[in-house]
Protein backbone atom coordinates (compact mmCIF):
# COMPACT_ATOMS: atom_id res chain seq x y z
CA UNK A 1 0.00 0.00 0.00
CA UNK A 2 2.81 2.14 1.09
CA UNK A 3 4.60 1.60 -2.19
CA UNK A 4 1.55 2.26 -4.18
CA UNK A 5 0.49 5.70 -3.03
CA UNK A 6 4.45 6.76 -3.34
CA UNK A 7 4.52 5.95 -6.75
CA UNK A 8 0.76 7.85 -7.15
CA UNK A 9 2.46 10.88 -5.92
CA UNK A 10 5.47 10.81 -8.02
CA UNK A 11 3.32 10.06 -11.01
CA UNK A 12 1.28 13.31 -9.78
CA UNK A 13 4.20 15.26 -9.12
CA UNK A 14 5.81 14.36 -12.58
CA UNK A 15 2.34 14.98 -14.29
CA UNK A 16 1.98 18.16 -12.67
CA UNK A 17 5.44 19.54 -13.64
CA UNK A 18 4.54 19.04 -16.85
CA UNK A 19 1.68 20.77 -17.04
CA UNK A 20 3.20 23.45 -15.47
CA UNK A 21 6.17 23.61 -17.53
CA UNK A 22 3.69 23.49 -21.21
CA UNK A 23 1.68 26.22 -19.60
CA UNK A 24 4.85 28.78 -19.33
CA UNK A 25 6.01 27.54 -22.50
CA UNK A 26 2.72 28.77 -23.38
CA UNK A 27 2.76 31.72 -21.95
CA UNK A 28 6.51 32.45 -23.09
CA UNK A 29 4.78 32.27 -26.49
CA UNK A 30 1.62 33.84 -26.30
CA UNK A 31 0.45 35.78 -29.15
CA UNK A 32 -0.26 38.67 -27.25
CA UNK A 33 3.66 39.32 -26.69
CA UNK A 34 3.62 40.25 -30.73
CA UNK A 35 1.99 43.49 -32.01
CA UNK A 36 2.96 42.18 -35.73
CA UNK A 37 0.42 43.57 -38.17
CA UNK A 38 0.32 42.52 -42.05
CA UNK A 39 -2.44 42.93 -44.74
CA UNK A 40 -4.33 39.39 -45.32
CA UNK A 41 -3.03 37.89 -47.85
CA UNK A 42 -5.97 35.71 -50.12
CA UNK A 43 -4.82 32.64 -52.08
CA UNK A 44 -7.06 31.42 -54.58
CA UNK A 45 -6.74 27.97 -55.73
CA UNK A 46 -6.69 27.35 -59.52
CA UNK A 47 -8.01 30.68 -59.66
CA UNK A 48 -11.61 31.01 -59.87
CA UNK A 49 -12.47 27.40 -60.40
CA UNK A 50 -15.64 24.84 -59.92
CA UNK A 51 -15.87 23.55 -56.72
CA UNK A 52 -16.83 19.43 -56.04
CA UNK A 53 -17.85 17.67 -53.32
CA UNK A 54 -15.00 15.50 -51.47
CA UNK A 55 -16.65 12.38 -50.64
CA UNK A 56 -14.58 9.56 -50.61
CA UNK A 57 -12.09 11.39 -52.82
CA UNK A 58 -9.20 9.78 -54.51
CA UNK A 59 -5.77 10.55 -56.27
CA UNK A 60 -6.92 9.79 -59.32
CA UNK A 61 -10.64 10.79 -58.93
CA UNK A 62 -12.28 12.72 -62.03
CA UNK A 63 -13.38 15.56 -60.37
CA UNK A 64 -15.13 17.41 -63.12
CA UNK A 65 -17.76 14.78 -62.62
CA UNK A 66 -18.55 15.97 -59.38
CA UNK A 67 -18.67 19.54 -59.13
CA UNK A 68 -21.72 21.43 -57.57
CA UNK A 69 -24.39 23.20 -59.90
CA UNK A 70 -22.38 25.89 -61.60
CA UNK A 71 -22.20 29.64 -59.94
CA UNK A 72 -19.96 31.10 -62.32
CA UNK A 73 -18.17 30.48 -66.19
CA UNK A 74 -15.17 29.71 -65.23
CA UNK A 75 -12.54 26.81 -65.34
CA UNK A 76 -9.47 26.46 -63.14
CA UNK A 77 -6.10 26.93 -64.72
CA UNK A 78 -6.95 29.45 -67.58
CA UNK A 79 -6.41 33.10 -68.25
CA UNK A 80 -9.76 34.32 -67.18
CA UNK A 81 -10.30 32.24 -64.23
CA UNK A 82 -6.92 33.85 -63.02
CA UNK A 83 -8.04 37.43 -63.93
CA UNK A 84 -11.51 36.69 -62.33
CA UNK A 85 -9.67 35.48 -59.46
CA UNK A 86 -7.39 39.00 -58.99
CA UNK A 87 -10.79 40.85 -59.47
CA UNK A 88 -12.45 39.31 -56.91
CA UNK A 89 -9.43 40.49 -54.50
CA UNK A 90 -6.70 37.47 -54.55
CA UNK A 91 -3.05 38.58 -54.06
CA UNK A 92 -1.71 35.50 -55.29
CA UNK A 93 -3.13 32.43 -57.85
CA UNK A 94 -2.12 28.63 -57.41
CA UNK A 95 -1.66 26.85 -60.90
CA UNK A 96 -0.37 23.60 -61.85
CA UNK A 97 1.87 22.86 -64.84
CA UNK A 98 3.34 19.81 -66.48
CA UNK A 99 6.03 19.75 -69.27
CA UNK A 100 4.97 19.26 -72.15
CA UNK A 101 6.83 16.89 -75.52
CA UNK A 102 7.83 20.20 -77.29
CA UNK A 103 9.94 21.89 -74.29
CA UNK A 104 6.59 24.19 -72.60
CA UNK A 105 4.74 23.82 -69.75
CA UNK A 106 1.10 23.32 -70.10
CA UNK A 107 -1.21 24.43 -67.09
CA UNK A 108 -3.25 22.37 -66.38
CA UNK A 109 -4.29 20.04 -63.08
CA UNK A 110 -4.51 16.76 -63.94
CA UNK A 111 -2.12 13.90 -64.91
CA UNK A 112 -4.29 12.61 -67.95
CA UNK A 113 -6.38 15.02 -70.16
CA UNK A 114 -9.06 12.01 -69.77
CA UNK A 115 -11.30 13.57 -66.84
CA UNK A 116 -11.37 17.22 -68.36
CA UNK A 117 -11.27 17.10 -72.10
CA UNK A 118 -11.57 14.85 -75.21
CA UNK A 119 -8.56 13.59 -75.41
CA UNK A 120 -6.78 10.16 -73.98
CA UNK A 121 -3.40 10.18 -72.43
CA UNK A 122 -0.88 11.46 -69.78
CA UNK A 123 -0.96 15.30 -70.34
CA UNK A 124 2.93 15.06 -70.22
CA UNK A 125 3.39 12.93 -72.78
CA UNK A 126 1.34 15.35 -74.98
CA UNK A 127 2.50 18.78 -77.28
CA UNK A 128 1.71 21.59 -76.27
CA UNK A 129 0.19 22.12 -79.73
CA UNK A 130 -2.02 19.20 -79.65
CA UNK A 131 -2.95 20.43 -75.98
CA UNK A 132 -4.67 23.64 -77.17
CA UNK A 133 -6.95 22.29 -79.28
CA UNK A 134 -8.40 19.96 -76.47
CA UNK A 135 -11.93 21.22 -75.03
CA UNK A 136 -10.81 21.46 -71.16
CA UNK A 137 -14.58 21.90 -70.22
CA UNK A 138 -15.86 18.88 -72.15
CA UNK A 139 -16.10 16.49 -69.16
CA UNK A 140 -17.48 18.73 -66.38
CA UNK A 141 -21.28 17.47 -64.92
CA UNK A 142 -22.94 18.69 -62.44
CA UNK A 143 -25.85 15.92 -63.00
CA UNK A 144 -24.28 12.74 -63.43
CA UNK A 145 -23.84 13.19 -67.23
CA UNK A 146 -27.53 14.15 -68.35
CA UNK A 147 -25.76 17.89 -69.00
CA UNK A 148 -22.34 19.14 -69.66
CA UNK A 149 -22.59 22.71 -68.73
CA UNK A 150 -19.11 23.88 -70.12
CA UNK A 151 -18.49 21.30 -73.23
CA UNK A 152 -17.56 23.20 -76.44
CA UNK A 153 -16.79 26.10 -74.45
CA UNK A 154 -12.92 25.08 -73.53
CA UNK A 155 -11.29 25.30 -76.58
CA UNK A 156 -8.15 26.70 -76.88
CA UNK A 157 -8.07 27.87 -73.02
CA UNK A 158 -5.11 25.67 -71.53
CA UNK A 159 -2.29 28.27 -71.47
CA UNK A 160 1.38 27.81 -71.26
CA UNK A 161 3.05 28.53 -67.97
CA UNK A 162 5.05 31.43 -70.56
CA UNK A 163 1.54 32.72 -71.39
CA UNK A 164 0.21 32.91 -67.60
CA UNK A 165 3.53 34.81 -67.01
CA UNK A 166 3.61 37.63 -69.71
CA UNK A 167 -0.18 38.24 -69.48
CA UNK A 168 0.52 39.05 -65.60
CA UNK A 169 3.93 40.16 -65.30
CA UNK A 170 3.28 41.93 -61.86
CA UNK A 171 1.24 39.33 -60.13
CA UNK A 172 2.13 37.05 -57.69
CA UNK A 173 1.58 33.47 -57.83
CA UNK A 174 2.05 29.72 -56.50
CA UNK A 175 3.42 27.09 -59.04
CA UNK A 176 2.60 23.58 -58.44
CA UNK A 177 4.99 21.02 -59.55
CA UNK A 178 2.27 17.77 -60.46
CA UNK A 179 5.14 15.48 -60.22
CA UNK A 180 8.39 14.25 -57.85
CA UNK A 181 10.51 14.07 -60.76
CA UNK A 182 14.07 16.01 -59.85
CA UNK A 183 14.01 17.12 -64.03
CA UNK A 184 11.06 19.03 -63.70
CA UNK A 185 12.81 21.33 -61.14
CA UNK A 186 15.67 21.84 -63.20
CA UNK A 187 13.14 22.59 -66.46
CA UNK A 188 11.15 25.23 -63.77
CA UNK A 189 14.32 26.79 -62.72
CA UNK A 190 16.14 27.54 -66.05
CA UNK A 191 12.43 29.20 -67.28
CA UNK A 192 12.33 31.35 -63.99
CA UNK A 193 15.95 32.59 -64.11
CA UNK A 194 15.20 33.83 -67.42
CA UNK A 195 12.58 36.46 -65.38
CA UNK A 196 13.70 40.11 -63.71
CA UNK A 197 14.33 39.30 -60.05
CA UNK A 198 11.81 41.46 -59.29
CA UNK A 199 9.23 39.63 -61.22
CA UNK A 200 10.84 35.90 -59.54
CA UNK A 201 10.20 37.61 -56.20
CA UNK A 202 6.66 37.72 -57.18
CA UNK A 203 6.45 33.28 -57.80
CA UNK A 204 6.63 30.92 -55.45
CA UNK A 205 6.39 26.94 -55.86
CA UNK A 206 5.27 23.59 -54.18
CA UNK A 207 5.22 20.07 -55.16
CA UNK A 208 6.91 16.55 -54.70
CA UNK A 209 10.08 16.16 -53.01
CA UNK A 210 12.63 15.85 -55.80
CA UNK A 211 12.01 18.69 -58.09
CA UNK A 212 11.71 21.18 -55.13
CA UNK A 213 15.09 19.79 -53.94
CA UNK A 214 16.64 20.72 -57.17
CA UNK A 215 14.73 24.11 -57.44
CA UNK A 216 15.32 25.18 -54.22
CA UNK A 217 19.20 24.25 -55.05
CA UNK A 218 19.24 26.17 -58.46
CA UNK A 219 17.60 29.40 -57.01
CA UNK A 220 18.21 29.34 -53.10
CA UNK A 221 16.10 32.18 -51.61
CA UNK A 222 13.13 31.19 -53.98
CA UNK A 223 10.33 30.08 -52.17
CA UNK A 224 9.74 26.30 -52.08
CA UNK A 225 7.81 23.94 -50.40
CA UNK A 226 7.55 19.93 -50.48
CA UNK A 227 5.97 17.40 -48.62
CA UNK A 228 9.34 16.81 -47.05
CA UNK A 229 10.53 20.54 -45.96
CA UNK A 230 6.87 21.39 -44.33
CA UNK A 231 7.03 17.93 -42.35
CA UNK A 232 10.61 18.85 -41.27
CA UNK A 233 9.61 22.32 -40.82
CA UNK A 234 6.49 21.53 -38.87
CA UNK A 235 8.19 18.71 -36.41
CA UNK A 236 11.01 21.08 -35.47
CA UNK A 237 9.40 24.04 -34.70
CA UNK A 238 6.95 22.28 -32.54
CA UNK A 239 10.13 20.60 -30.55
CA UNK A 240 12.03 23.78 -30.09
CA UNK A 241 10.29 26.83 -31.60
CA UNK A 242 9.09 28.21 -28.90
CA UNK A 243 12.74 29.31 -27.62
CA UNK A 244 12.19 31.16 -30.87
CA UNK A 245 15.15 29.31 -32.73
CA UNK A 246 14.17 29.22 -36.14
CA UNK A 247 13.97 25.41 -37.84
CA UNK A 248 16.31 25.93 -41.20
CA UNK A 249 13.61 24.53 -43.50
CA UNK A 250 10.92 27.03 -41.98
CA UNK A 251 13.31 29.93 -43.80
CA UNK A 252 12.25 30.87 -47.55
CA UNK A 253 9.81 28.68 -47.55
CA UNK A 254 5.45 28.57 -47.74
CA UNK A 255 3.67 26.56 -45.01
CA UNK A 256 -0.41 25.26 -45.34
CA UNK A 257 -1.57 25.03 -41.97
CA UNK A 258 -4.77 23.72 -41.57
CA UNK A 259 -6.84 25.50 -39.37
CA UNK A 260 -7.85 22.72 -37.06
CA UNK A 261 -4.00 22.16 -36.25
CA UNK A 262 -3.38 26.19 -35.02
CA UNK A 263 -3.66 24.80 -31.62
CA UNK A 264 -0.57 22.91 -31.92
CA UNK A 265 1.79 25.90 -33.25
CA UNK A 266 3.84 28.16 -30.73
CA UNK A 267 2.90 31.38 -30.95
CA UNK A 268 -0.19 31.24 -33.10
CA UNK A 269 -1.16 33.50 -34.71
CA UNK A 270 0.80 36.61 -34.27
CA UNK A 271 4.18 35.62 -32.47
CA UNK A 272 4.23 32.55 -35.03
CA UNK A 273 3.36 34.59 -37.85
CA UNK A 274 5.33 37.18 -36.99
CA UNK A 275 8.50 35.07 -37.03
CA UNK A 276 7.80 33.40 -40.02
CA UNK A 277 8.08 36.84 -41.72
CA UNK A 278 11.05 37.54 -40.56
CA UNK A 279 12.28 34.20 -41.70
CA UNK A 280 11.04 34.90 -45.64
CA UNK A 281 8.05 32.58 -45.18
CA UNK A 282 4.91 32.89 -45.78
CA UNK A 283 1.85 30.94 -44.19
CA UNK A 284 -1.72 30.14 -45.26
CA UNK A 285 -4.22 28.79 -43.43
CA UNK A 286 -6.72 25.98 -45.18
CA UNK A 287 -9.58 24.40 -44.00
CA UNK A 288 -9.43 21.31 -41.46
CA UNK A 289 -8.13 18.28 -42.19
CA UNK A 290 -9.83 15.38 -42.19
CA UNK A 291 -9.01 11.59 -43.15
CA UNK A 292 -11.15 10.50 -45.77
CA UNK A 293 -11.02 7.01 -46.47
CA UNK A 294 -7.37 6.15 -46.94
CA UNK A 295 -6.33 9.78 -48.03
CA UNK A 296 -5.57 12.65 -45.78
CA UNK A 297 -7.76 15.96 -47.17
CA UNK A 298 -7.91 19.46 -46.42
CA UNK A 299 -9.75 22.01 -48.56
CA UNK A 300 -9.64 25.74 -48.71
CA UNK A 301 -11.64 28.38 -46.76
CA UNK A 302 -14.23 28.61 -48.34
CA UNK A 303 -17.31 30.25 -46.92
CA UNK A 304 -18.38 33.21 -45.14
CA UNK A 305 -19.05 31.03 -42.40
CA UNK A 306 -15.08 29.95 -42.44
CA UNK A 307 -13.59 33.40 -42.67
CA UNK A 308 -15.49 34.76 -39.94
CA UNK A 309 -13.75 32.62 -37.61
CA UNK A 310 -10.40 35.38 -38.72
CA UNK A 311 -10.47 38.76 -37.53
CA UNK A 312 -10.48 41.27 -40.90
CA UNK A 313 -7.26 42.17 -40.13
CA UNK A 314 -5.85 38.83 -39.50
CA UNK A 315 -1.65 39.22 -40.38
CA UNK A 316 -1.18 35.89 -42.47
CA UNK A 317 -2.32 34.05 -45.77
CA UNK A 318 -5.95 32.00 -46.29
CA UNK A 319 -5.77 29.30 -49.11
CA UNK A 320 -9.51 29.71 -50.85
CA UNK A 321 -10.84 27.17 -53.85
CA UNK A 322 -13.78 30.41 -53.44
CA UNK A 323 -12.23 33.53 -53.58
CA UNK A 324 -15.96 35.16 -54.71
CA UNK A 325 -17.31 34.08 -51.73
CA UNK A 326 -15.11 34.91 -49.20
CA UNK A 327 -13.08 37.85 -50.18
CA UNK A 328 -15.79 40.22 -48.71
CA UNK A 329 -14.73 39.55 -45.17
CA UNK A 330 -11.24 40.64 -45.58
CA UNK A 331 -11.59 43.18 -47.73
CA UNK A 332 -15.12 45.08 -46.75
CA UNK A 333 -16.20 47.90 -49.21
CA UNK A 334 -16.20 51.40 -47.18
CA UNK A 335 -19.30 52.13 -45.78
CA UNK A 336 -20.59 48.33 -46.14
CA UNK A 337 -20.98 44.98 -44.36
CA UNK A 338 -20.04 41.57 -45.21
CA UNK A 339 -23.46 40.37 -45.64
CA UNK A 340 -24.88 37.35 -43.29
Amino acid sequence: MWLAWAILKWFGIVIGSLIALIAALAFWNGSFWSSYMAPTTLLAHRGMAQTYHREDLQNDTCTATRIYPPEHPYLENTIASMQAAFDAGADIVEFDIHPTTDGQFAVFHDWTIDCRTQGKGVTREQAMSYLKTLDIGYGYTADGGKTFPFRGKGFGLMPTLDEVLATFPERRFLINIKSNYSSEGELLADRLLKLPPKHLNRLMAYGGDAPIARLRARIPKFRAMSRKTLTSCAVNYIAYGWSGAMPEDCRNTLLLVPSNTTFLIWGWPNLFLERMANAGTLVFVRGPITQQMRRIDASGINDLAAARGFPQDFPGGIWTDRIDRIASHFRPKPNSHVPD
